[in-house]
């Protein structure tokens, strides 16, 4: 299974990164339905929020316009009676468990390694960003050293108002002058 296939459908809700229960049922070409039943049935494997948790109905709404915009699931979709169910890591890897095929194990593997590559990305990104605010105040403070010399040289020429002798190279016509 493509990395970037699954990437596109991991999402952060509550500060979390999470797959979604559609998103799951259709990479485990399981129906979402079942998927949940096999959650409900082992629910203590779930434990929230860590491994499992309900949307809000307002979480869900957002979610159903985005997956809409996103081509990823049909408009009309309906949650049914139930919300939608955000599994994070920890919950992802636990569904190995109760859903027991070759295309399950399959794809968990898959998903597994696609949240371990987007902690790589956020650990590089907070490095690089670490960086970034770096050279911003040291090039802030360099800026600010040009800004202050610049001002005391235009403060001292309006102190040394005189004329100057002029430099180069002088015509004869000028030295008459």
């Amino acid at each position: 299974m493509e990395l970037q296939i699954i990437q596109n459908r991991i999402y952060e809700i509550r500060g979390m990164r999470v797959m979604l229960d559609y998103d799951l049922a259709k990479l485990y070409n399981v129906e979402n339905r079942a998927l949940k039943q096999a959650v409900k049935r082992n629910i203590d494997r779930f434990p929230a929020p860590d491994f499992m948790f309900e949307l809000t109905r307002e979480e869900s709404d957002a979610a159903i316009e985005l997956g809409v915009s996103q081509n990823v699931i049909p408009p009309g979709y309906n949650v049914g009676s139930s919300f939608i169910m955000a599994f994070p890591e920890l919950g992802v890897a636990m569904l190995s468990s109760v859903l027991k095929s070759k295309k399950a194990i399959q794809v968990n593997i898959s998903i597994m390694r696609a949240f371990v590559t987007l902690r790589q990305y956020s650990l590089g990104y907070a490095e690089l960003n670490r960086k970034l605010d770096e050279f911003m105040i040291e090039t802030n403070v360099q800026f600010s050293d040009i800004y202050e010399a610049l001002t005391e040289l235009a403060s001292q020429k309006e102190l040394d108002n005189k004329p100057r002798k002029r430099v180069g190279y002088v015509q004869d016509e000028e030295k008459e002058q």
